[in-house]
């Protein structure tokens, strides 16, 4: 299969893609999550020298193969690449095509977590206003950058400080908690705020803003900050569960805040909080 041979769609498989998008919006996949699949399936249809209803294990082998060797796709990517052509095929053509194509091992990376004088550092050097408001609620709560993006105003109860996260991922409604701190440069933001919309965070034309502007902000920060790690919103999620958990809080009560169905996923923050292991003495200390 050769990267360069590009097909032109025929009308049968364009019809294809769009049963994909819908499936995957009846199955109540975010819209990352469509636009993700839709683009790898893209991707094979047209790479693949056949009409793709004619497809063979050999050919996803062959593709998944150069997706390693000729673009340098990580597990990860090889996985997800591998999930979507498997929805492809089973829910749109009717093929259990994949089955007995082995997934890679996953990676097992940890992730990038900032120290609290870090995090203040970051703070510090963002815009005040929007940028600083978006930075302090990812630190300061923990919600995943798309939970961020479409907070609504309605969703926030100040008084209590909490607020609910609608339909997070995996389709759970969630309390998350509210900083006193963040509460009060909220207000400030909110009442300096010229666009009337329904969203915390909003596009000039009151819908929300993306996700995508989200990581910007937060990556131009982190360099104007002079922070030497890979950070995005997902690090300060990450730290928001550290620094919880080396305060001495319940990792269950962690769990709940982050929104994750088994306890196992939060767990990898005990490997991860190295103020803890600080503690531990060492027996030849003890001798």
């Amino acid at each position: 299969m050769e990267t360069e041979y590009k097909k032109i769609l025929s009308p049968e498989e364009k019809r294809f893609a769009e049963r994909l998008k819908e499936e995957l919006i009846i199955g109540g996949y975010s819209e990352r999550t469509v636009i993700m699949y839709s683009c790898y399936v893209g991707d094979f249809m047209n790479k693949i020298q056949k009409p793709v209803n004619e497809t063979e294990r050999e050919d996803i082998v062959k593709y998944l193969v150069m997706k390693r060797e000729k673009e340098g796709l990580s597990n990860t990517s090889i996985s997800l690449v591998h999930s979507s052509l498997k929805f492809f095929f089973e829910t749109v053509l009717k093929k259990k095509i994949l089955d007995e194509i082995k997934l890679p091992k996953k990676e097992k990376k940890l992730p990038t977590v900032l120290t609290p004088k870090e995090v203040k550092a970051l703070i510090k050097v963002s815009k005040a206003g929007r940028d600083k408001t978006i930075i302090e609620f990812l630190y300061s709560s923990g919600v995943r950058v798309s939970e961020c993006a479409k907070m609504k105003i309605a969703s926030l109860d100040l008084n209590e400080g909490i607020a609910r996260v609608k339909s997070g991922k995996g389709k759970k409604d969630r309390i998350i908690i509210l900083s006193k701190k963040w509460i009060h440069n909220l207000k400030k933001y909110l009442k300096r705020k010229r666009i009337q919309s329904e969203y915390v965070f909003s596009k000039k034309n009151g819908k929300p803003i993306t996700p995508d502007t989200i990581e910007r902000l937060v990556k131009k920060n982190a360099l104007k900050a002079g922070i030497q790690k890979k950070v995005t919103p997902h690090s300060l999620r990450h730290s928001f569960a550290t620094h919880l958990l080396e305060s001495g809080e319940s990792i269950r009560k962690i769990q709940e805040l982050l929104g994750h169905s088994n306890l196992s996923t939060t767990q990898i923050y005990t490997f991860v909080s190295t103020e803890e292991l600080k503690k531990v003495q060492s027996p030849l200390d003890t001798l």
